[in-house]
């Protein structure tokens, strides 16, 4: 392995290229995760026979031709996991990327590989996608910035698809300012959290209330509490006021049990058709969860759709302008490499049982580091509503965490 993809963090560390304008990001590179669309360039999804069985792209990505533009140089296609349907980063074919910040235990996924450039500093930033917490997680465990938009405020174009209905693309880096950077060429609505001086009339990032979420940290051992405190803590400070609040009377179980429904019927509809034509290999949690899937196609998803709207409507009434919630992104920190599959399947709900609170409703949200036990990173995040990206961003900025 070369020393550039020391980490394994790359599927194609030899793919490059350069800036094709000036703008907010000169000077600066990013790694793109191996669903991305780029010219010349043949995605895998993290599987052999996907890789097989489609041609190299025309064209660009929207987002990838976005950063492109505003300056920054592309370097690098990332590993994924497979059709971008886990949440460990271990894959069986193409292995896993080592976690730079605990060396040991997975990275987290399905956006690994990016995850793991910026935590080893290889890239500036990294785009990634997210449905279900695939840039959230791994952004948590390798002790990144990482950040889900709004559903449908960046241009999915060029991206391999896995919910429609969820999929996102997100990024990572270093730091908070540079999320914000790439935010502000990547998000289709500029309005909501404009800087001052950047021209118009700016709305102030000033934040009226920040909303804590009882079921979220109950699902938290007191030693990863206690290395999460500081950090709530300084959030606190940058609120008007903060509230302890219950967001979800079902338990965040049956919240997660309709993501996963709904999420996996999606998957199955987009995919299905090329997994009965092609027969593909999959690892065995991938085939097992793709199998689960396909018995979902036939089911009447009614009762979870209407679960979702109203799961949706709650938390966009909760979260309007200036207000946001504070969730820990994961319940601890990253579980060994090569563990037992039923361990790793309940680390992965524990953790969908927090990300689908911004999933089911197409909320933004950030993850920010924190040190945890051992030195083990773990993720505070903040989610915000519908829109409030921007707003989002620049209060994060500002408060240096």
């Amino acid at each position: 392995m070369d020393t550039y993809n020391r980490y394994g963090a790359y599927m194609a560390p030899d793919l490059q290229v350069p800036a094709a304008g000036s703008g907010e990001l000169d000077g600066l590179t990013f790694a793109v995760k191996d669903v991305f669309a780029v010219a010349g360039h043949a995605s895998s999804a993290g599987n052999p026979d996907w890789l097989r069985s489609h041609a190299p792209a025309r064209e660009h990505a929207a987002a990838v031709a976005r950063l492109l533009q505003a300056g920054a140089a592309l370097r690098g296609a990332t590993h994924t996991d497979e059709l971008m349907y886990s949440l460990g980063g271990e894959n069986i074919h193409y292995g896993t990327p080592v976690n730079p910040r605990a060396e040991g235990h997975i990275p987290g996924g399905s956006s690994s590989g990016s995850a793991v450039a910026v935590a080893a500093g290889l890239a500036d930033f990294a785009l990634g996608t997210d449905t279900g917490g695939s840039v959230r997680v791994p952004s948590a465990y390798c002790g990144v910035y990482g950040f889900r938009p709004t559903h449908g405020s960046v241009a999915l174009d060029g991206v391999i698809p896995l919910a429609p209905g969820f999929d996102t693309v997100g990024w990572m880096a270093g730091n908070a300012e540079l999320l914000l950077r790439v935010g502000r060429v990547l998000l289709e609505h500029r309005d909501s959290g404009r800087i001052p001086g950047e021209g118009g009339d700016s709305l102030s990032p000033e934040i009226d209330t920040l909303y804590i979420a009882d079921e979220a940290w109950s699902l938290l051992k007191p030693e990863i509490a206690g290395c999460l405190e500081p950090g709530l803590r300084k959030l606190q400070g940058g609120a008007g006021r903060s509230v302890e609040t219950s967001v979800a009377p079902e338990g965040l179980r049956a919240w997660m049990d309709t993501f996963r429904e709904l999420q996996g019927a999606e998957i199955w509809a987009t995919h299905g058709a090329w997994i009965t034509r092609e027969r593909p290999v999959f690892g065995p949690d991938i085939a097992a969860r793709l199998a689960w899937a396909e018995s979902l196609a036939a089911q009447d998803h009614s009762r979870a759709q209407a679960m979702r709207s109203d799961i949706a409507l709650r938390l966009k009434r909760l979260l309007g302008p200036g207000c946001f919630l504070v969730i820990p992104t994961v319940p601890g920190a990253a579980p060994r490499r090569g563990g037992d599959l039923e361990q790793l399947e309940r680390d992965r709900s524990g953790a969908m049982m927090l990300s689908c609170i911004a999933g089911l409703a197409g909320l933004p949200q950030v993850t920010l580091p924190v040190g945890g036990p051992a030195g083990h990173p773990l993720g505070l995040s903040v989610i915000a509503g519908p829109g409030e990206d921007l707003r989002l961003l620049t209060w994060v900025a500002r408060m240096r965490m």
